[in-house]
């Protein structure tokens, strides 16, 4: 069964780090292109960053504090957080997408895992 696994949340002060992980089974992770998202209370849900053929995007309110990667020996991509705000505080979710010609793409998210910036 195909699946994202996250872990790695937290209760953490500001100016803090926190890594976030997430784990995929039943597909090999390095196919797919991989984000990291975020929904903080009464917010749309926000992208924070992605890696797509190699290459990698941040949304602004992150760039220059979070760092996303991946590990392909296992399978598992990560979100390093650094100088967490308040703002910062959401529940992150990551997602793999593999988009192929003719086929509705494949599409996996994360369960979810709250971060809680404060003092």
């Amino acid at each position: 069964q195909e699946q994202l696994v996250e872990s790695g949340g937290g209760l953490v002060q500001p100016g803090g780090s926190l890594r976030l992980s997430c784990a995929a089974s039943g597909f090999t992770l390095d196919d797919y292109a991989v984000g990291w998202f975020r929904q903080g209370p009464g917010m749309a849900r926000e992208g924070l960053s992605c890696i797509v053929n190699n290459t990698t995007y941040y949304a602004d309110s992150v760039k220059g504090r979070f760092t996303i990667s991946r590990d392909n020996a296992k399978n598992t991509m990560y979100l390093q957080m650094n100088s967490l705000k308040f703002e910062d505080t959401a529940v992150y979710y990551c997602n793999a997408v593999l988009f192929r010609t003719g086929v509705l793409p494949d599409d996996y998210w994360g369960q979810g895992t709250q971060v809680t910036v404060s003092s």
